[in-house]
């Protein structure tokens, strides 16, 4: 039989709201126009976004195919947590990814987050 206690409680499980991750799996578009990347889970749980296209791809050191983000895994609710490269000085950095809408804001942290710089990309497709 029921008691008060289980009935609390059942009540208390189904009243909590669940945490939907959302899915950053796509082409996106940097906000200077100059690149898209195309982000794509890339297995354990984890996303991984690779250069697809350049506005002009001979005045830039990135290259088509080259991989910038790594090991992007669920950090909370819409938001990534892995490693991000930078063509421009072709160093690793600790990575994050944030997932607004069809805004998709990713950031290169060093120091342990103290100093980072954060790019915005819109969804493609």
């Amino acid at each position: 039989m029921w008691n008060l206690k289980t009935v609390v409680i059942a009540a208390a499980l189904i009243a909590v709201p669940s945490v939907a991750f959302a899915d950053p799996s796509g082409v996106w578009l940097r906000e200077t126009g100059e690149s898209r990347v195309q982000i794509a889970p890339c297995g354990g749980g984890a996303y991984c976004g690779k250069v697809v296209w350049l506005k002009d791809p001979k005045n830039s050191k990135s290259k088509v195919g080259q991989q910038v983000f790594f090991g992007m895994k669920p950090n909370g609710a819409n938001q990534w947590s892995g490693s991000a490269f930078n063509p421009d000085d072709g160093k690793t950095y600790s990575g994050t990814m944030q997932l607004s809408g069809s805004r998709l804001t990713t950031a290169g942290c060093v120091l342990g987050g103290l100093i980072c710089r954060s790019v915005n990309w819109s969804k493609v497709n």
